[in-house]
């Protein structure tokens, strides 16, 4: 143990080994959702499994994806933050992120026609500039060119997005030719355990129950298989580690794809995304923890980012979408996590969920969408940081988070967010407040939109 107090200098930073390894365990709880959501998402982007109404089509092939795409979440999130707590030494988890999943499946493969190898290789490229950028500094400069307001409407309207993907999910809310999206028959027995679900995940999170979101779909999940509802379908708990052959390493490098202004917007978004999620969720954790220098930087940040850059490679190579720093990790900062090692322990209890492969093949949809919309309330939140009574902050703001939902789309949100930023800012005689650069940005987007958005 003194050897595991001094590698990570847990006595110095005024914690204990026991104190550590409580503050993964609590950290694992709160996150360990994204185990059985993300491959319930990704999944979805494989031709043949679904049909149109979402029904599993060929469940061999559903089983078999599946299993894959929960190793390479696994995986990913285990490397990143293996890399955050013996590299940088600091108490924050990784996994694939919320919101960058759904745009990967929703907007990239299923909207703009984007095959899922392709999408994991724009995810590949993405995390090797966030590699380059982070060795190089360039993460500075590129922060600062962002408005702040559209940063904040970012998260906001990611949380919607997901929100609006969980009520779909759950049959709470269907399409429709008139008025686009109507009510949906919530006397489906699946629609029903869904918003059963909703109302156990708030119940335990209000109360303080750790592990509140993964609790809430275990006990959804239950419940789905009483004769009630009869939704869910044992298929067990603990068996053999899923073959991971569907995903890993199908990367695809086609050339009119690569040469395609849609296919760079795409790594672009999702490095947009990335950079600033880890960014915001870094920094936030950093200022409520100490650790933070005189100057209001973080200490060890390249090595910080890194583990997010790294992971999101390594995540794409095994079969899942960008890997980001989960706030989730502020759970096991509260109960006094302080160094790397908690975020060992996170990892490898992420490991051990290897073996629990057909206990995530139980879980129905209908288990999971009540996550998603939870998932999106809570990132609502940053509405509170954005500047409501300055309305050149507030267009801009009101344009990021509406767009991102309404067009199924975080990259179209996040574009016209930039470009109505400086013209508002321009106009409204506040030019000095632009950024040289947000004016490429929004030329970028414009000419993006007006010629090559298919």
């Amino acid at each position: 143990m003194e050897s595991v107090n001094k590698f990570f200098g847990i006595s110095q930073a005024g914690s204990t080994v026991r104190r550590e390894i409580v503050a993964g365990i609590t950290t694992f709880l709160t996150m360990a959702y994204i185990v059985f959501v993300n491959p319930s998402i990704l999944v979805q982007a494989v031709p043949g499994i679904f049909d149109q109404a979402g029904k599993v089509l060929d469940q061999a092939l559903y089983n078999s994806y599946y299993g894959a795409f929960m190793v390479a979440t696994i995986i990913g999130g285990a490397v990143a933050t293996l890399i955050m707590g013996l590299l940088a030494n600091y108490p924050f988890a990784l996994a694939p992120g919320m919101g960058l999943n759904a745009y990967f499946t929703y907007t990239v493969c299923l909207k703009l026609g984007i095959p899922w190898q392709l999408a994991l290789t724009a995810v590949f490229i993405e995390g090797l500039i966030f590699v380059v950028l982070t060795i190089t500094g360039a993460r500075t400069f590129v922060a600062r060119a962002v408005p702040q307001p559209v940063k904040a409407a970012t998260g906001v309207g990611i949380g919607l997005f997901i929100a609006l993907i969980g009520l779909k999910n759950a049959g709470i809310v269907m399409a429709d030719p008139i008025t686009a999206v109507t009510l949906g028959h919530l006397n489906r027995p699946d629609t029903l355990l869904a918003i059963v679900g909703f109302f156990i995940t708030v119940v335990l999170f209000a109360l303080n129950v750790p592990g509140s979101i993964l609790l809430g779909i275990i006990l959804t999940t239950v419940i789905g298989a009483t004769p009630l509802f009869n939704v869910t379908q044992y298929q067990g708990i603990i068996g053999n580690i899923p073959d991971i052959s569907p995903t890993f390493f199908k990367l695809q490098f086609d050339a009119q794809t690569l040469l395609s202004g849609t296919f760079w917007i795409v790594v672009a978004t999702f490095f947009f995304v990335d950079f600033f999620d880890t960014l915001g969720t870094l920094t936030g954790l950093a200022e409520g923890t100490g650790f933070t220098k005189k100057n209001g930087e973080m200490e060890r940040a390249t090595k910080a980012y890194l583990s997010d850059a790294i992971g999101t490679v390594a995540g794409a190579l095994f079969g899942t979408s960008t890997v980001t720093t989960y706030i989730e990790s502020s759970t096991g900062i509260a109960v006094g996590g302080r160094t790397g090692l908690t975020a060992v322990v996170v990892a490898l209890l992420m490991l051990a969920m290897l073996f629990f492969s057909p206990l995530a093949l139980t879980i129905p949809a209908a288990a999971t969408a009540p996550a998603l919309i939870f998932v999106g309330v809570l990132m609502v939140k940053s509405l509170m940081s954005i500047k409501w009574d300055d309305i050149t902050d507030a267009v801009p703001a009101f344009v990021t988070l509406t767009m991102i939902p309404f067009t199924y789309s975080i990259a179209n949100g996040i574009a016209l967010g930039i470009i109505t930023y400086p013209i508002v800012k321009t106009f409204s005689g506040k030019r000095k407040e632009v950024h040289w650069f947000t004016w490429v940005l929004a030329a970028l987007f414009i000419g993006y939109l007006t010629f090559f958005r298919e």
